[in-house]
């Protein structure tokens, strides 16, 4: 399926010149409420993507994970999808479940 951004990379011979340019236009300028509603919206899908992929590295079913962290195999399906974004603490219990750990890191001790 072709979509807006493919078009554009393909009319630019793939080179992204200015990404920020090409969010601006599709989604508005940062600040704005469209803008901060797709960033959410990207930050719950990749959330949900990390998930899908940790708990398929450790071999375990949606209703297992579920199981271990008392939640239904529907909210982890709808988790992994980013229809929803689970709150710290859940996020923590589901990585731990999947033998992974949650780190906090400054962006100022760099």
């Amino acid at each position: 399926m072709q979509t807006k951004e493919n078009a554009k990379l393909e009319n630019n011979n793939h080179k992204i010149v200015d990404y920020d340019a090409v969010l601006d236009a599709e989604f508005g300028a940062v600040g704005t409420e469209e803008r901060a509603k797709h960033e959410a919206e990207a930050k719950a899908f990749y959330a949900g993507q990390l998930l899908l992929q940790a708990r398929r590295e450790a071999g375990v079913s949606q209703s297992e994970l579920a199981s271990r962290v008392g939640t239904n195999k529907s909210y982890i399906s709808k988790i992994e999808n980013g229809v929803v974004e689970p709150g710290v603490g859940l996020y923590s219990r589901l990585m731990e479940a999947l033998g992974m750990r949650l780190e906090v890191v400054s962006a100022f001790a760099m």
